[in-house]
């Protein structure tokens, strides 16, 4: 795994996580009526974007602090245990930063 490539990989993950997230907010400005006796149907809507977008922020969370950890020399370790991570499951997961071992504890 070369870690050139690794940061470039999460650097375009992040950057299109922080497009998403700016096009999210554009969507959300338009906020439905809503209350007793009143509502839109696009309320529904609204709330599944307003979802979408706080995942999206943990997303950007989880991107940034996994190029901190390129940038540290860390990443790759399991932040829990310590142990090298399998590459296999950073192709898959580049932001993780937990083994399977640890990440299985954790759910």
């Amino acid at each position: 795994m070369e870690i050139a490539l690794v940061k470039k990989r999460l650097e375009s993950d992040l950057e299109e996580a922080e497009k998403e997230l700016q096009q999210l907010d554009e969507w959300l400005e338009e906020k439905p009526e809503f209350g007793i006796g009143t509502g839109s149907p696009s309320t529904q809507s609204w709330e599944m974007t307003l979802a979408r977008k706080e995942r999206v922020l943990k997303q950007i969370d989880e991107l940034q602090k996994a190029l901190n950890q390129v940038d540290k020399g860390t990443y790759g370790y399991c932040e829990n245990c310590g142990t090298r991570i399998n590459p296999e499951r950073l192709e898959i997961l580049p932001a993780t930063t937990l083994c399977v071992n640890c990440a299985k504890e954790q759910e």
